[in-house]
């Protein structure tokens, strides 16, 4: 599990945003993984994606590396946030706005208050 490790530390350290998910954000392949890369497109956030479907190692890896069962999982400046429940949760209640404006990461305000609004 190193090798998976290494890579997984690699994509978390190198990017601000990173989406392990199965398929890729622009060919979304399952359900969970649609619905938070749609987020993070709908509203403006630059992210690396990461296919799980590609890797079998990775796919495990990210499970063991998380301590968390699921997938998608996104980290934001190195650190896990959470699934899709988790994604969706915090998208309708403002808390990724904030934790996104405190680490500095930039996307569109207006787009993150009319998923809201089509929520409330």
């Amino acid at each position: 599990m190193t090798d998976a490790t290494t890579q997984i530390k690699e994509q978390i350290t190198a990017n601000d945003v990173v989406l392990f998910m199965k398929g890729t954000k622009e060919m979304p392949q399952c359900g969970f993984s649609s619905r938070v890369a749609g987020v993070l497109n709908y509203m403006g956030v630059d992210f690396s994606d990461v296919n799980v479907l590609a890797d079998e190692t990775i796919r495990q890896g990210i499970k063991e590396f998380s301590d968390w069962p699921t997938i998608p999982q996104l980290y934001v400046k190195g650190e896990f946030v959470g699934g899709c429940d988790i994604i969706t949760e915090m998208t309708i209640s403002g808390e990724l706005d904030t934790l996104l404006e405190e680490n500095g990461v930039t996307f569109d305000k207006d787009a993150a208050d009319k998923i809201r609004e089509a929520n409330a």
